[in-house]
């Protein structure tokens, strides 16, 4: 068996390609990390409980509702954000109704923009949305 020898161009360009094909997949934007993004708003009205979310994983969501922690994916590379099924540990607790808005409301979201140095928005269809904040040293 003949093995051909890679030139360094050739191994160059291939080493390009495969470094640009994985950071363009596999990378979330800087912007949209944080600690935690803490959720202050759902549909432009204060959120009355803690809840936070985590956008640091590449096509995953993870977080803690008011009761419960939860987890899960998105489609799209960001902004675009679709979530698919969600998990969540099922721990009761006096703020269920407030967790169940904002898992009903996280459902419908379609786009997530960093709005400005420490703003989050989560947008779905009929104006839904939900506001979040960066954490602040």
């Amino acid at each position: 068996m003949t093995r051909l020898p890679l030139t360094p161009v050739l191994l160059s360009v291939l080493l390009s390609a495969a470094c640009t094909a994985t950071v363009a997949q596999d990378s979330v934007p800087s912007e949209y990390l944080a600690i935690e993004w803490k959720l202050i708003a759902i549909d432009d009205k204060p959120f009355p409980a803690h809840a936070t979310l985590d956008l640091s994983m590449p096509g995953k969501i993870a977080g803690k509702g008011p009761c419960n922690r939860f987890f899960g994916g998105y489609q799209g590379p960001l902004p675009a954000f679709k979530p698919g099924a969600i998990g969540a540990t099922r721990m009761a607790c006096p703020d269920m109704a407030a967790e169940s808005q904002m898992f009903s409301a996280l459902a419908v979201m379609t786009q997530a923009n960093v709005t400005g140095p420490v703003t989050l928005m989560l947008t779905g269809p009929d104006g839904r949305s939900m506001q979040f904040v960066r954490p602040v040293n």
